[in-house]
């Protein structure tokens, strides 16, 4: 055979397949664009000298290996469409003496063709849009940059190995599949799986199982630490038991319609349920992988977009006033000691010299520990709890305030008696026991209270705070002065919080910040040997633009993954529609042939299309409701608590996902229903 067959028949065989190969080649070409743009932003030397922009790639580093893996997972799962539909040609051409080799060497040539092609054109388009994404990033820090077009050829060199070897690994898997069938069994691949299957209710009810427990779990987990543990654990139950039920369960409840004869023998209904319940096992895999992308887009999107539209407040969260002060003390005397009156006067007389005042002053004592909740009593001893640490949802960490310190801050005139505290906790964790032990002391819990300001530390831990107020500070800090870990740190570290906000611009605010931890390191009287006082500074303008990297990298990074994302759904809903048309080609025009009318087929069609493709959609929104309580403590760690703003962007992204996916399932249907009537509408 000429060297010459092989080019024709591989150029012959794609040309001739252009409905499917066109849309598969397109979303190539869209994944090479989307991985080259990512692993180009996350190496750019443009972001080096813009602040914030080395956070930024850090996140976007970590985007390179998610599409990296999601493009090798999804161009196989969508080239097994290909193949499938194919297998009836390499059928006919291994009977008419075209063997396995020849047949191998053609596949090799149609893949190198269309591997050069979409990487090529991919590496084109990433490099032409390469240019606006980063636009947008510098965009997102505030920064300044050039127009200029630039090249980075480690991440051509990168993405275009990357997708060498996907194609290599296709189309390995492609010979796999011809080597194992016989001709025979290649030219009847279409008509495989007939047979009706037998509705399997053991993996139905697995399935329903499997998501009733991973929604018990999403809507009964109080505490985020637990949130954060069972998260993936959730995520991997609700993606298995989504194929199980689109698989299984699906049949099942066609098998149910059939058995309703008032629904089950209705022209439209007839039709569609039959047509459905001897093709779901095959299809609700594709159906199931469509209900789970729509469900990572709808999650990714609607939390990197509300983390972003929320940074500010998150950021006033971690940071309660413009100007953060934080000293750490050997001793709860040294609290109101001379170097805490030092500091404020030092504060005072630099906020004078730039012209500006202190407003909204935030002040109070608090003695730090960390420790586990066991029924009524925190165990603060490492030597105690030690065996318990695996129960992260246990682990606290706990502040004891003066009493007249939260009076003053929360303007209330709260008393309480000897051996009586307030409580309050955080991240809507909540306690219920009227009494606390501590060490060796049992204190009466008076009532919780309705709040507390602010507190960055409690902000910047996934642990949930404790706050006890009480009436005499120094007494009970007293036996836990001395005491240490078993690494030698003090068990109980002393702080006093001094923070406010200035009537400024953000480049005074830092200006301010910088004189201020200057004098107090020149100035500030060192105490004796046996005890120190030092402070930590932080200021909300000086920390803005590295806080807005994080979320805008988290924003950006989940818009480019939820676009790749949605490519992958399109796909395979298009894939889907046209590879069933042409399955049910034939029994459309059987039925046309006994007397079922254009307009009766079209209602069959709509009916099952509807019922077919709107599914996932639906499906993807019921895991979004119920993952909701699980999301919004996630986003709590984050610093994230305004939960309006989080519903609110949810529904509206899974507004505008709907009308989108519903463009896409007009488009695709009358596609389906060009091919299975011979009519466009």
């Amino acid at each position: 055979m000429k060297q010459g067959i092989y080019r024709t028949l591989a150029w012959s065989g794609i040309q001739k397949n252009k409905k499917f190969y066109v849309p598969y080649m397109l979303t190539c070409i869209g994944t090479v664009m989307m991985c080259y743009i990512i692993s180009f932003l996350s190496t750019s030397p443009t972001f080096r000298n813009i602040t914030g922009g080395a956070t930024m790639q850090s996140f976007l580093s970590m985007g390179v290996g998610v599409m990296s893996v999601f493009s090798l997972i999804f161009l196989f799962y969508s080239n097994s469409f290909l193949i499938r539909r194919r297998k009836k040609e390499f059928g006919l051409y291994n009977i008419l003496g075209v063997g396995k080799k020849h047949l191998a060497l053609v596949l090799f040539l149609e893949t190198l063709i269309i591997a050069t092609i979409t990487i090529v054109a991919g590496l084109f388009f990433g490099i032409l849009f390469s240019k606006l994404a980063e636009l947008c990033m510098i965009k997102i820090l505030d920064g300044t940059a050039t127009f200029a077009l630039t090249l980075s050829f480690p991440s051509i060199y990168q993405t275009a190995l990357l997708f060498v070897i996907i194609f290599a690994f296709i189309y390995l898997n492609t010979l796999r599949q011809i080597h194992l069938t016989n001709p025979i069994q290649l030219l009847r691949s279409e008509n495989a799986g007939e047979k009706p299957p037998k509705a399997n209710w053991i993996i139905a009810i697995l399935g329903a199982v499997l998501l009733a427990v991973a929604y018990y779990w999403a809507v009964t987990i109080e505490d985020p630490v637990t949130a954060l543990m069972m998260f993936f654990v959730a995520v991997v139950m609700v993606v298995v038991a989504t194929y199980l039920l689109f698989i299984a369960g699906s049949v099942v409840i066609c098998k149910v319609l059939q058995k309703n004869k008032n629904y089950y023998y209705k022209t439209n209904h007839f039709v569609s349920v039959s047509s459905m319940v001897y093709r779901m096992k095959r299809n609700g895999a594709g159906l199931a992988s469509i209900c789970v992308l729509c469900t990572m887009v709808l999650v990714m999107v609607s939390s990197t977009v509300c983390l972003y539209i929320g940074a500010e407040d998150s950021l006033r969260n971690r940071f309660p006033r413009n100007i953060n002060l934080d000293a750490i003390a050997s001793s709860a005397e040294m609290l109101k000691g001379q170097q805490v009156q030092q500091v404020k006067q030092l504060v005072q007389q630099i906020t004078e010299e730039n012209n500006t005042q202190q407003e909204n002053i935030l002040e109070f004592r608090t003695a730090a520990m960390g420790g586990i909740l066991h029924g009524n009593e925190m165990l603060v001893d490492e030597s105690a709890y030690g065996n318990r640490m695996n129960a992260m949802s246990d682990i606290w960490q706990i502040f004891i305030v003066p009493l007249e310190d939260y009076n003053h801050l929360m303007g209330k005139q709260e008393t309480l008696s000897s051996g009586e505290v307030m409580i309050y906790t955080t991240k809507e964790m909540e306690y219920t026991f009227d009494t606390i032990k501590l060490q060796d002391m049992t204190f009466n819990v008076k009532k919780q209270a309705e709040g507390f300001v602010d507190n960055g530390v409690d902000s910047m831990q996934i642990f949930p705070t404790m706050y006890l107020f009480v009436p005499n500070f120094t007494e009970i800090v007293e036996p836990f002065q001395g005491l240490t870990t078993n690494t030698g740190r003090n068990l109980l570290s002393f702080h006093w919080c001094y923070a406010f906000d200035l009537p400024c611009d953000d480049t005074t605010q830092i200006e301010i910040l910088r004189q201020i931890e200057t004098k107090i390191s020149l100035q500030l009287d060192n105490p004796q040997e046996t005890s120190y006082f030092s402070i930590s500074t932080e200021g909300v303008a000086q920390e803005r633009t590295d806080f807005y990297a994080i979320y805008g990298g988290l924003f950006f990074l989940g818009i480019l993954l939820g676009i790749v994302f949605i490519f992958a759904a399109v796909l395979i809903i298009y894939y889907k529609q046209v590879s069933e048309g042409y399955e049910d080609q034939s029994r459309f025009d059987i039925m046309q042939k006994v007397g079922m009318t254009k307009k009766e087929i079209k209602q069959s069609i709509n009916s099952q299309i509807l019922t077919v493709f709107f599914t996932p959609l639906l499906m993807a929104g019921v895991h979004l409701a119920f993952a909701f309580p699980l999301i919004r403590k996630l986003l709590m760690l984050l610093g994230l608590m305004d939960t309006q703003l989080l519903i609110i962007t949810t529904l509206c992204c899974y507004a505008v996902f709907g009308v989108f996916y519903g463009v896409i399932y007009k488009v695709t249907s009358q596609s389906y229903f060009s091919i299975v009537s011979k009519i466009k509408e």
